[in-house]
């Protein structure tokens, strides 16, 4: 498959991945070691073993994920980005989880909210760096001001750790994050957080290429599609516990790829 990369990754040998280590299961650092692991790390590491080359995971800020590309810094995004039109302007995606935004309140708020409309009216914070603001604010429209109540108080934070932080403070009512880390959050920290019913988007994510790089983004396409068909991307997904986001085929910007 090294064949089917483009000259300059061919030759070096080494593809240039963005990442922020900062959403747990995909990408964070080990507490214990500082070590960058999670399911997106061991995904990269697979692909570019498919790919018979090294990688080398450059950490950048989310708002530079798109420069990182155009100006070379990086050859690709991997990092937890979700595949929305609005992004296939400027990127291509090869999709490799199912995704939506959630709602999720501490466990001694449980009972507070037996459907999603209770949280109309409430102050629901998500990473202002993401999609979720805008989407809160689009169900908020049908769900709360459609049916004669008032409308989520939305407030954007600083990432997702910051709105946990906000949640214990009782500075939020409730919380947004992507359905694939929320399984994660509950185990790490066990009793302190319930989800609240089912997700309210459908996305993909996807990992990201420059427009120009057809090339690149067919390579590790077809590698992708060696990994669903061998199995290797099926034991990432279990070690991540997050089997039920699979994809079953090769999908490019939501669509499901031509025959590679």
């Amino acid at each position: 498959m090294a064949q089917q990369l483009p000259e300059p990754i061919a030759s070096k040998k080494v593809i240039v991945v963005a990442n922020v280590p900062n959403y747990p299961p995909l990408e964070f650092k080990d507490p214990k070691s500082a070590t960058l692991t999670g399911l997106d790390i061991d995904l990269g590491n697979a692909l570019a073993k498919k790919l018979g080359v090294e990688i080398k995971w450059e950490e950048i800020s989310f708002e530079q994920m798109v420069s990182a590309l155009t100006t070379g810094r990086a050859d690709m995004i991997l990092s937890g980005m979700s595949d929305l039109p609005t992004r296939r302007d400027t990127l291509d995606f090869v999709d490799y989880l199912e995704s939506g935004a959630q709602f999720y309140t501490t466990a001694d708020r449980k009972d507070e909210f037996k459907t999603l409309t209770d949280l109309c009216g409430k102050t629901v914070g998500a990473s202002r760096r993401t999609s979720f603001p805008k989407e809160m604010e689009t169900w908020s429209k049908t769900a709360c001001e459609g049916a004669g109540k008032p409308p989520l108080k939305i407030v954007g934070t600083e990432g997702s750790a910051d709105a946990r932080t906000q949640l214990r403070q009782k500075r939020l009512d409730a919380a947004v994050q992507g359905s694939e880390t929320l399984p994660y959050l509950l185990n790490l920290e066990p009793n302190s957080y319930v989800i609240l019913g089912e997700p309210f988007t459908s996305v993909y994510q996807g990992m990201g290429f420059a427009k120009k790089d057809t090339q690149l983004r067919d390579a590790v396409a077809r590698a992708f599609g060696e990994m669903i068909k061998d199995g290797t991307y099926a034991d990432v997904l279990k070690k991540w516990e997050l089997s039920s986001a699979k994809v079953d085929k090769i999908m490019i910007n939501g669509e499901a790829a031509k025959a590679q």
